[in-house]
């Protein structure tokens, strides 16, 4: 090689090179907005967002701040059952449910795994032990830092440059546990970008096209304060969150013959008053009520959504029916399903049927 072409060689080898790491450059030099850096506003944002939500099994541990690992057992009113998933949690549900008249129990089966809010994990030995972790957790429907009503939809593409401009990682997060250890790993070195656009989904269901970190920040901080956590220890107080009017219009006509279960106003047990009365309801709002030789006739009406449905119900022959009930639960628990109706805390009317 002669030293003309050598010379010739070397140039265009570092103009590709200089070339290529301008590139580079211009692309880590974005605005300061668009990089995810460790301790920024959008990434505790995000943090927080994706921190382990431990209010999902309060039935069982009544704490905000973790949950626990599957699978566990537990004795609820003296029936063992092993918890597998959140679904077997309405198993726990449905055996409270049973008799609200009497002392419910409910006893862990030690020893458990627990999942804290980083997804750490503890392993707990005693009731004593995992009361310390309770007395930790803020308490009921008290602030706590995750955000519940909004989620974000995986798989997310992030890449890694160091200081340097150059490429470290490609990385592809998969959950909430990835994400969270991903932004609790970045170095103060690490410059981390985001490949959008990304689809956040709200507590509605609702999708949002994200195509920024500023659109991220805003989503999530509107979303922050938009929902119903379900913080508190009641149980059975959200079980109608999806309920519709059409699943209810449909699940009382299309089912016949319901019974009433259990009956109470002002405070006052009425459980056997219509011992043998069979209700149907019907397209048009009529309903009739049909014991022993009588038929009487009545109307019903459904309105609203969610736990804020309601349910009119006009029979003047029979008046402990009547009343502008809200639905409280649709049970399925067994062979029956019934459905419960409240006014308050001292008026509530359940009807039963074998159609499940």
């Amino acid at each position: 090689m002669t030293l003309r072409t050598y010379l010739l060689l070397s140039l265009f080898i570092g103009l590709t090179f200089t070339s290529c790491r301008k590139e580079e450059r211009e692309f880590v030099q974005a605005p300061e907005d668009e990089i995810l850096g460790p301790d920024s506003s959008i990434s505790l944002l995000i943090q927080r967002t994706v921190s382990n939500d431990g209010s999902l099994d309060n039935i069982v541990d009544r704490a905000n701040c973790f949950d626990i690992l599957f699978p566990y057992s537990v004795n609820v009113n003296q029936q063992f059952l092993t918890i597998n998933s959140f679904n077997d949690l309405e198993t726990v549900e449905c055996i409270l449910d049973e008799d609200e008249d009497n002392t419910d129990t409910l006893d862990i089966v030690f020893p458990i795994t627990i999942i804290l809010s980083d997804f750490s994990e503890v392993n707990i030995a005693s009731t004593s032990e995992l009361n310390n972790y309770i007395n930790n957790c803020n308490g009921e429907n008290v602030y706590d830092d995750d955000i519940e009503c909004i989620d974000f939809q995986y798989p997310i593409i992030a890449s890694i440059f160091n200081t340097n401009n150059e490429l470290i990682d490609t990385i592809t997060i998969n959950g909430d546990n990835e994400l969270y250890e991903f932004l609790n790993d970045i170095d103060e070195n690490d410059i981390v970008t985001i490949e959008f656009p990304i689809t956040v989904i709200l507590s509605d269901n609702s999708e949002i096209i994200i195509n920024n970190l500023i659109e991220l920040e805003t989503a999530i901080e509107n979303a922050e304060d938009a929902c119903d956590e379900d913080d508190d220890y009641d149980y059975n107080d959200d079980d109608c969150d999806n309920c519709t009017i059409t699943q209810v219009e449909d699940l009382l006509v299309s089912c016949t013959n319901w019974e009433v279960d259990k009956l109470k106003r002002n405070d006052i047990d009425y459980d056997d008053t219509y011992d043998g009365y069979v209700f149907n309801f019907f397209n048009n709002g009529t309903m009739s009520v049909n014991w022993n030789t009588t038929t009487v006739s009545g109307t019903w009406v459904a309105s609203g959504s969610g736990n804020n449905l309601e349910v009119v119900i006009n029979v003047p022959s029979l008046p402990l029916c009547n009343a502008n009930w809200i639905l409280h639960e649709v049970e399925n628990c067994s062979a029956e399903t019934k459905i419960d109706l409240r006014v308050g805390d001292d008026d509530r009317i359940r009807y039963e049927n074998n159609c499940n």
